[in-house]
């Protein structure tokens, strides 16, 4: 058996679990430092929502004014240069007319 490789041998063993520690953690004492840094990063947040609030107000009004005007019916309205045009003619007209 000098041509065969052997084989690692593995022996099944069960997986063990991390053993829990032994004396258990302190609860953290109060520090006031970190209560501050709290609070102010909650105000942070409070201000950017109110500002996120605002934007999206305006955004709702500018839309349903966009929809309050595509409901309108549209009037056919003459550009300032076609009545511009208009005005010369009728005015030259008249004008021949009173000669």
């Amino acid at each position: 058996m000098a041509g065969e490789e052997e084989k690692p041998t593995t022996t099944t063993a069960e997986p063990t679990l991390p053993s829990p520690p032994e004396t258990p953690t302190p609860p953290a004492k109060f520090d006031p430092t970190r209560m501050i840094g709290i609070i102010k990063r909650k105000a942070l947040i409070k201000d950017l929502a109110a500002a996120y609030h605002n934007d999206c107000i305006a955004y709702c009004r500018e839309l349903l004014e966009l929809q309050k005007r595509k409901a309108e019916p549209f009037l056919y309205t003459k550009a300032p240069e076609d009545v511009r045009k208009e005005t010369l003619r009728s005015s030259s007209k008249r004008a021949k007319k009173k000669r």
